[in-house]
């Protein structure tokens, strides 16, 4: 078995698509076309990075200490990666039917209800 690590230097970072996966000790194997997840496919640095930092907490001076540098240079390093990911939404828009079931349960007006199902994207 190849080590992540050795894959991700293999492909020097080029994006990479996975069509082959095999479920451990049950000999099935799954062909397809698999796109990694985004946090997979930062560098290997960066992925030791953003593990650390989530090690930490969040903590910055924790982070400076580990890593031995800078607030800036964090935050610069941490800023360059976030720009790497997509945003997940953590606040998703809530089903139409909900929207519509509330509204039929009078705890939204029919301009809430207009509003919310407008600020779909």
């Amino acid at each position: 078995m190849t080590d992540w690590q050795d894959l991700t230097n293999l492909t020097r970072g080029q994006p990479f698509v996975v069509e082959r996966v095999r479920l451990a000790g049950s000999g099935i194997a799954i062909e397809g076309e698999f796109e990694l997840p985004q946090l997979a496919q930062l560098g290997v640095e960066d992925q030791v990075f953003v593990t650390a930092f989530v090690q930490c907490h969040g903590s910055i001076k924790q982070m400076e200490k580990i890593f031995g540098v800078s607030y800036p240079t964090i935050k610069s390093r941490l800023n360059r990666i976030s720009q790497m990911l997509d945003f997940v939404e953590t606040d998703p828009a809530p089903p139409q039917a909900d929207v519509i079931d509330r509204l039929g349960r009078g705890e939204i007006t029919a301009q809430e209800a207009l509003a919310e199902l407008e600020g779909r994207s």
